[in-house]
């Protein structure tokens, strides 16, 4: 992609800047930090580009410097980190605590009369995300260039008041989403309660057993290589391992969509990685297709819940099967499944049951789709308030 090909938000082309804003270019907002960290400083929390999640905007945890072995960089609370390397898209996080970050993440602070939460925002928008990268040196793992993009031009609000009002309406949002994430994590965690009840502690001696893969259906995904759009419509992203873990991005593969109806994956469906990184997981974004690796988990005869909580009951197991193997991707066989137990308890008991966990697994799935809904339209309200065509109200 050529270096000028993308603008940034202000287009010289409209002649005029709106009220209230001014054109600036990026040296002008935001300060590159590099307060270097060696290693055999304090310990501190330690943020690398696994721990920020692709396109979501908060972190899915952090490590420790201690198990660090080369030096890194500084930042505090309040900094905005940028994840630069290209193959990665949209890491951007505000963190709350100090700590230390990889070396291919920017450490950015805003200069006076910049709000840090507007910063946060303005280097989360897409236009800026494709200008950094639309300017990437380096040919194998490409690095967005600080010298390309600290000269682009762009517009922002002069006073700071109308930028805090912007970051405050952003940050609502993101409010929710967080409510909503914690409320699910909080459902799951009852959910399995439940489960060990029943089947741990409770289990009665008498009941049958069936292997995992008698209860449910596994099915393991196309080659989707195989399968490319044929045109530009009939199409659908292509679901592996690393969009299971972060959804879809602008890098994802695609698929025809005339492949068979049991290779379609929809909000809510049970998936399963059954190599490389193990894990199980309720689908909570688009229609797309299933890639080999992954199983599509259902079940003619078993509730959801039951076929996704004793699927989870064996993951451990499962990782440690995965982990043994003596392969560069560690994976489980089908026979791991036959090999994996399942308590049947009688008709009557396993209504009584559906009745008080089926409402906690469905109303996950309904915080995960208000989730995807809060995502899409803060992001669509963010390129736009960072662009100048929404208004708000001081």
């Amino acid at each position: 992609m050529s270096k000028v090909a993308i603008q940034s938000n202000y287009d010289k082309s409209s002649a005029v800047v709106k009220a209230g804003w001014r054109e600036v270019v990026l040296n002008d907002i935001a300060i590159l930090v590099k307060k270097s960290w060696k290693v055999g400083d304090a310990p501190l929390p330690y943020i690398g580009l696994e721990h920020i999640d692709e396109g979501k905007l908060k972190l899915n945890g952090f490590g420790n410097s201690d198990d660090i072995i080369s030096n890194k960089y500084r930042f505090f609370k309040g900094n905005v980190l940028f994840g630069k390397l290209r193959p990665y898209f949209r890491k951007v996080v505000l963190p709350k605590f100090d700590g230390v970050c990889s070396t291919d993440i920017w450490v950015l602070k805003p200069r006076d009369e910049i709000d840090n939460v507007f910063l946060f925002y303005f280097f989360a928008n897409q236009k800026f995300i494709e200008l950094a990268y639309s300017g990437s040196s380096g040919t194998r793992m490409p690095r967005a260039d600080w010298d390309f993009i600290k000269n682009t031009k762009w517009i922002v609000p002069k006073k700071i008041s109308e930028q805090k009002v912007i970051a405050k309406v952003l940050s609502s949002f993101d409010g929710k989403i967080d409510l909503l994430q914690r409320q699910n994590k909080t459902l799951e965690e009852m959910g399995q309660v439940l489960f060990r009840k029943w089947f741990v502690e409770e289990a009665d001696e008498e009941w049958k057993e069936k292997p995992l893969d008698e209860i449910a259906d596994y099915l393991n995904g196309l080659a989707c290589q195989k399968y490319p759009p044929r045109n530009k419509i009939d199409k659908l992203p292509v679901l592996k391992i690393k969009e299971l873990r972060n959804g879809f991005t602008e890098n994802s593969d695609w698929a025809t969509s005339e492949v068979a109806d049991k290779y379609i994956i929809e909000h809510g469906d049970v998936i399963f990685s059954w190599s490389g990184s193990l894990m199980l997981k309720i689908w909570n974004g688009i229609k797309c297709v299933l890639n080999q690796h992954l199983f599509k988990v259902t079940s003619e005869n078993y509730p959801k819940w039951f076929y996704y909580f004793w699927t989870k009951h064996h993951i451990e197991k499962f990782i440690a099967i995965a982990d043994s193997k003596a392969t560069t991707m560690g994976h489980i066989k089908r026979t791991d499944l036959s090999n994996s137990m399942v308590l049947i308890p009688p008709e009557e008991d396993l209504q009584k049951m559906n009745s008080e966990i089926e409402p906690i697994l469905y109303k996950i799935i309904l915080n995960y789709f208000q989730i995807r809904t809060l995502e899409n339209l803060r992001d669509t309200l963010l390129s736009k308030l960072m662009n100048g065509k929404v208004n708000v109200i001081l």
